[in-house]
């Protein structure tokens, strides 16, 4: 069906086509958003499900409570409330003048549920129901190193790291949210699910409406997914090489998507395809360098290094989520610690030093790649955008999104400021008052860490989709800076990492209440009242259930309560915190060569970057280093399938239907990418429910779901067996 486009050229819009799809170019100034009906239903929403999230963050196996399934649910109780709420207003009395509201009139139901109120409780769930990165580290250090600072610590350690990435956003609105060209891939889809959900009239051009569509589609994702989820679960580990040569190592590791590089390409789950990100999402070009790393990274440099046995690469499994010690097991972290949770150099050497599988080798040679590639495109690309931003001059010429948004008074960056002042306040407060053994001048630099990146980072995630961790600089600079001391190791990262994170879902947030017209200071006020008020509660949560659920984080724990989450931040703080960077990557280990990535990494974007001065076109100034570099840091856990799998579906959608009908793409592509994700996260929980949870589950046993579990792929055999005694 083919869609005329033709009237859009005489209305000012986005630069973007990708934008021009998804994204209004109209407003309504006057519609209400900061409602009272909107707080209630917002914060009943978040803090329920931030609490349910702390639950499962402690579960295996357990769902998580995302965004976009309170984006559905929130519609239909709006709605409600408009239809049952009493239509009139109220006025405060006079006598409360003094306090500035003496006369004020407000009313429980201002007419119909808007999607500038459905935007704001979106928002209120993105930002906050997520688990803090520093809730783990804090269970690890009352579990592990039996160090216990209570609620008032632990609530004021959630609130300086979350905040503190609030405050680093707004600071950067006019490098990453108010220019055109920061187009945020992610908030298209949101945009289109809520264009979708209040736009239900017929479309005037004919055909099925986005609606309609959005239904259909979810409804298919929603029953499709009980195939490859539950009935027939070889549709997901599509392994099909595999299922023909079983104990082929070689071939498992080439064609296998569990533990192998997924050149099989195929999975049948909509999950496994978007692992790492919608491929109907992330724009053609970007996908294109995405891919491109991925095979010269893991379908070239991955194999020459494996099969030569490069840093005894072989006696290990290719992908592999943990390290391994010389006998070829996993490296058993307590053969290292002493009765009282330090390092114990003499176990030490009578054991084994650590040895990565060739999925965490690459993994950090890459990152020690990005952390200076990103810092040297910044400055090569982007310098001057930085420059005048810092100015504050105009970074480029208003798009509509912009003008529109002229209408509503700007947060002052000194709200933000006063902000970042009273979260580091914070900070040195948790460190000081509470003894943690991390100094102030460490947490300087743990808070400088994505003070620097923040920018560059969020250039990426704005352009690509593709969102940038700064987890292994915020591991080795501890671990160098603070060696024997996991606790205060782990305090660095939670501040480093998870004001980052934070700082670029909040950014993401801004950016989409650019795009539907939110007031600013209305956005402001519900990010910092949903993160404090959810973050308090899941403190809570986290202490009322280590106070009453007995054997909790134990392997036996009878309601699976095992805490696989803080398993593997104990592992990396006794790794990097214990072991330390200096004997893993020092000069007599085997992986010290890696060092040298961080000055290829520097000289990297150069050579592109004097290309695309000397001859532009069209194509090489969406060149990126960083891009690349970043776009296959999710393995591990990811695998091959993740990738392969993924660059073919975007192939199909972002490059053949995208070119050869574009008004079919327009209208349905981001439509179709919200109701997959919906209709396959709706269906994924009452699996779990209805199926999986109750009575330790229900399963079906039949060669449809086992088949994949008798290849060397599902077993993760590595191609060499460890010598007698060891790997020398």
């Amino acid at each position: 069906m083919e869609f005329d486009f033709d009237e859009v050229e005489d209305e000012e819009d986005s630069p973007f086509p990708e934008v021009r799809a998804s994204v209004s170019n109209i407003d309504d100034p006057e519609m209400p958003a900061m409602t009272i009906r909107m707080w209630f239903l917002g914060l009943v929403l978040t803090l329920a499900a931030g609490s349910a999230n702390i639950f499962f963050n402690f579960r295996q196996p357990a769902p998580s409570i995302v965004s976009n399934v309170l984006l559905l649910i929130s519609h239909p109780l709006g709605k409600l409330l408009a239809l049952t709420l009493p239509i009139r207003t109220y006025r405060l009395p006079r006598w409360l003048a003094p306090i500035g509201l003496g006369g004020y009139e407000f009313s429980l139901n201002p007419g119909p549920w808007n999607i500038k109120e459905h935007a704001l409780v979106y928002i209120m769930a993105n930002v906050s129901i997520g688990v803090p990165t520093a809730l783990n580290a804090v269970v690890v250090a009352e579990l592990n190193y039996d160090v216990r600072l209570g609620y008032g610590f632990n609530a004021l350690l959630i609130l300086a790291t979350q905040l503190t990435g609030f405050s680093l956003a707004g600071l950067c609105r006019r490098y990453l949210v108010w220019p055109a060209s920061m187009v945020w891939p992610q908030n298209l889809i949101v945009c289109t699910l809520l264009n979708t959900l209040h736009a239900e009239e017929e479309d005037a051009r004919g055909g099925i409406s986005r609606f309609r569509f959005f239904c259909y589609a979810t409804l298919g994702a929603f029953f499709w997914y009980f195939l490859p989820g539950f009935l027939f679960q070889a549709l997901s580990i599509f392994s099909f090489v595999c299922w023909i040569r079983p104990n082929d190592i070689v071939i498992n590791q080439l064609f296998g998507t569990s533990g192998g590089l997924g050149m099989s390409i195929l999975t049948f789950d909509w999950s496994q395809i978007t692992w790492i990100g919608s491929p109907l999402m992330v724009p053609w070009w970007a996908e294109v360098q995405i891919f491109t790393g991925f095979f010269l990274v893991y379908w070239i440099l991955c194999p020459i290094l494996y099969y030569t046995n490069s840093w005894d690469l072989s006696y290990f499994p290719m992908m592999a989520n943990q390290p391994y010690d010389r006998y070829g097991d996993p490296y058993d972290i307590t053969r290292v610690l002493t009765p009282e949770h330090t390092f114990d150099v003499d176990a030490y050497n009578n054991y084994s030093p650590l040895y990565l599988p060739a999925s965490y080798a690459i993994t950090y040679l890459i990152a020690f790649a990005l952390s200076s590639a990103m810092i040297v495109h910044t400055l090569l690309y982007h310098g001057r955008t930085v420059l005048r931003g810092f100015l504050r001059t105009r970074i480029e010429k208003d798009d509509i999104h912009a003008k529109l948004m002229r209408a509503y008074p700007e947060v002052p960056d000194w709200w933000y400021l006063i902000t970042f002042a009273a979260c580091f306040a914070l900070a040195i407060v948790t460190a000081e008052v509470w003894h943690t053994g991390i100094p102030v001048w460490a947490l300087v630099l743990a808070i400088a860490l994505p003070v620097t990146y923040i920018i560059p980072s969020g250039y990426v995630y704005a352009m690509t989709g593709q969102n940038i961790t700064i987890n292994l600089l915020a591991q080795i600079i501890p671990g160098m800076i603070l060696p024997g001391k996991p606790v205060p190791n782990m305090i660095f990262k939670a501040y480093a990492v998870q004001t980052l994170a934070e700082g670029t879902a909040f950014v993401q947030d801004l950016k989409l209440g650019h795009y539907i017209k939110l007031p600013p200071r209305a956005t402001f006020m519900v990010q910092l009242i949903s993160t404090v008020l959810v973050g308090l509660l899941q403190v809570g949560v986290k202490e009322w259930m280590f106070g009453n659920i007995p054997d909790i984080c134990q392997p036996t724990q009878k309601d699976f309560l095992t805490c696989p989450h803080n398993q593997v931040q104990y592992t990396t703080s006794a790794v990097w915190g214990l072991i330390g960077p200096s004997r893993q990557f020092g000069a007599q280990s085997i992986y010290h060569p890696q060092l040298y990535a961080i000055a290829i990494g520097a000289v990297l974007p150069i050579p592109f970057w004097l290309w695309q001065r000397r001859w532009p076109n069209d194509w090489n100034k969406y060149v990126s280093m960083p891009i690349m570099l970043n776009g296959i840091g999710l393995i591990p856990p990811a695998t091959g399938i993740n990738y392969s799998s993924w660059f073919l579906l975007g192939f199909i959608f972002q490059f053949l239907i995208r070119r050869r009908n574009f008004g079919w793409w327009t209208k349905f592509n981001y439509v179709l990418t919200a109701a997959c994700d919906c209709g396959t996260v709706l269906s994924l929980l009452l699996i779990f429910f209805t199926l999986e949870f109750p009575k330790g589950g229900f399963n079906l046993n039949w060669w449809g779901n086992t088949v994949f579990l008798n290849t060397a792929d599902w077993k993760r055999l590595p191609l060499r067996d460890v010598p007698d005694g060891g790997i020398r």
